[in-house]
């Protein structure tokens, strides 16, 4: 017996002693207090109070893309076990410039040599497209600052992005400041980048502020910071200032931090001047969400990366968020349609591979082996095939993989779990036999036979081999030969047919006559001893992968009901031998 199945395997570890069942737990919910020591943990309403009153976002609409910024050269860089050098990064930079990103985070230049050096290739290789402006991070040190200036000579549109952590236990712990001193600290740090942005001589240099555990900060710390770096930077519509509040460490439910971006929406100064942006991680698994109720909250401009790479359970991921609008009818305005390369890109340049179930773009998204998902599928394809309405409408599937490029070769795959609508669905889009629909349930039986005893997915192939064992060649011990056969025209109407039958290891001549050649077969079979009556009957002119018609017939064999095939350059000879199949089969 297998240690799965054993009796005997235990979690000793796990299964430790837990609490009564609370008194007003009701009958049927026995659930049980856990060893896990979660008092020691506080709310995120115990930590952040946030004066808003009255909500918009719950009644809000997204109908337009925010501003997408990837961080994946810095942010998700810094994640990294081993961080790219500069042919990957070169080759993330290109990937996102063609997929239509217009403002990119390149690097955290004065941290490494390595990211300095990245910059300055960007700007002297020409690498930087006219209509793209580059994103660049520094702390707030005037020596860092410095470096980070020098690493943008040349460079036409930069953004330069300033941080300080502002949350409590942040400015207690790490930096040992108070509220003022961190202001002060902030502002002194705008001049400088002020000063210097005047003195750079041909680049277009704007600002962007980001208080680090903005989610964890006082918000009326943060509005003081922020508009007073509005005024510093002098923010204008044409020059406007980037305000980017960061779930840099996910504490609440994404609802919290929606409440917290609309507070910062409606009291930040010279609103028209400002572009409100958000950088959710994904701590808590809701990092997308937070992204969503953000920008439905007033946020416009969204930081992240590309299949979600970051610090810790990552960086919210930008394929998720955009694919997302694109479901619900949004253009945005980001090109995913070849979503193969741009994950193949990726895991190269990051070393880590995206898993199968990765929304829109794992191996698995769009294949569906439980067999009801299978024929739900199935109908939506027939149903768009006979010219259903232009807008996307196939069971299970959010968007038409075809739009990022995925085939449909992928979207019904066969194991122990699936059902007749996907293996009919299969053998239909790959061979082109379309089985009648009583024969799907019986072939679906020996495809399920067959992939019990294997545990092992049947590709189209499989089917395809397992279908002509079947029903194409029963050659089994014992089986009816038809040694040779003919039809005539009956004097007294109909067909007759004589054939030559080998039963039992002997061989004997027989004939029938009926209505048709089928028919008459039927009798020929009868009166060697072989009762067989029609149940059902189809037929194909021509399939792809057969050498012409395919025959299909149910018959009554004695006391059995079995299901037979045949194919032949020609209809007669194909509904003959699915006739045979059948009765060997019955045998």
């Amino acid at each position: 017996m297998s240690d799965v199945l054993s009796p005997m395997h235990s979690f000793p570890t796990i299964c430790t002693p837990r609490g009564p069942v609370p008194e007003a737990a009701p009958r049927w919910n026995p659930q049980r207090s856990s060893s896990m020591p979660s008092h020691r943990y506080r709310s995120a309403f115990d930590r952040v109070e946030i004066p808003l009153t009255g909500r918009g976002w719950p009644d809000a609409r997204i109908e337009q893309p925010p501003l997408w910024v990837p961080v994946d050269l810095r942010d998700g860089n810094q994640a990294l076990a081993e961080p790219m050098d500069t042919p990957r990064k070169r080759r993330m930079f290109d990937l996102l410039v063609a997929m239509g990103f217009k403002e990119i985070e390149v690097g955290y230049p004065s941290a490494s040599r390595t990211d300095f050096d990245f910059v300055r290739h960007l700007a002297r290789s020409g690498a930087v497209p006219e209509d793209v402006t580059v994103v660049v991070f520094t702390p707030a040190r005037a020596d860092l600052i410095e470096r980070t200036f020098e690493s943008v000579a040349g460079m036409d549109r930069v953004v330069v992005h300033l941080y300080i952590p502002t949350a409590p236990v942040w400015r207690d712990v790490v930096l040992g400041r108070s509220r003022a001193e961190v202001h002060g600290v902030v502002l002194d740090a705008a001049r400088q980048m002020e000063r210097l942005a005047r003195t750079g001589p041909g680049t277009d240099i704007r600002f962007e502020f980001s208080p680090e555990v903005f989610i964890l900060t006082e918000p009326d710390f943060v509005l003081e910071i922020c508009n007073s770096l509005t005024e510093v930077w002098d923010a204008s519509p044409d020059r406007p200032v980037i305000h980017n509040l960061p779930a840099t460490v996910e504490i609440a439910t994404p609802n919290v931090y929606a409440d917290q971006i609309e507070y910062m929406h409606r009291h930040l100064d010279r609103r028209g001047s400002v572009i409100l942006s958000v950088h959710p991680h994904n701590d808590r698994g809701t990092g997308v969400a937070c992204a969503e109720l953000a920008v439905l909250a007033g946020a416009q401009r969204v930081e992240g990366c590309l299949f979600g790479n970051g610090e810790r359970t990552g960086n919210v991921d930008l394929v998720n968020l955009a694919l997302n609008l694109h479901a619900q009818g949004v253009d945005p305005m980001i090109d995913f349609s070849d979503i193969d390369e741009i994950r193949r890109t990726v895991e190269h340049c990051n070393r880590l591979p995206v898993p199968a179930r990765h929304p829109y773009g794992g191996d698995l998204v769009y294949t569906a082996f439980s067999g009801t998902h299978q024929d739900a599928i199935s109908k939506g394809f027939a149903d768009r095939a006979r010219g259903g309405s232009e807008r996307w409408s196939v069971p299970y599937l959010p968007i038409d993989p075809a739009d990022v490029g995925r085939t449909y070769e992928a979207v019904i795959r066969v194991n122990s779990q699936s059902g007749k609508g996907g293996i009919a669905h299969l053998l239909r889009s790959n061979y082109g036999v379309d089985l009648p629909a009583g024969m799907r349930a019986d072939f679906s039986r020996a495809v399920q036979d067959t992939t019990d005893d294997s545990g092992l997915e049947a590709t189209p192939k499989d089917l395809w081999e397992l279908f002509g064992t079947t029903y194409l060649v029963p050659g089994r011990d014992g089986a009816i030969a038809l040694t040779s056969w003919s039809t005539e025209h009956d004097p007294a109407g109909g067909q007759r047919f004589v054939c030559t039958l080998r039963m039992d290891g002997r061989e004997g001549d027989y004939e029938g006559t009926g209505s048709g050649t089928v028919s008459a077969f039927t009798h020929a079979l009868a009166a060697a001893g072989v009762e067989v009556s029609i149940v059902d009957f189809a037929e194909e002119a021509a399939v792809a992968a057969g050498p012409g018609a395919t025959a299909y017939a149910q018959c009554r064999v004695g006391g059995e009901v079995r299901w037979g095939a045949g194919q032949d350059t020609s209809a007669v000879a194909a509904a003959v031998a699915a006739v045979l199949s059948a009765v060997n089969r019955a045998q």
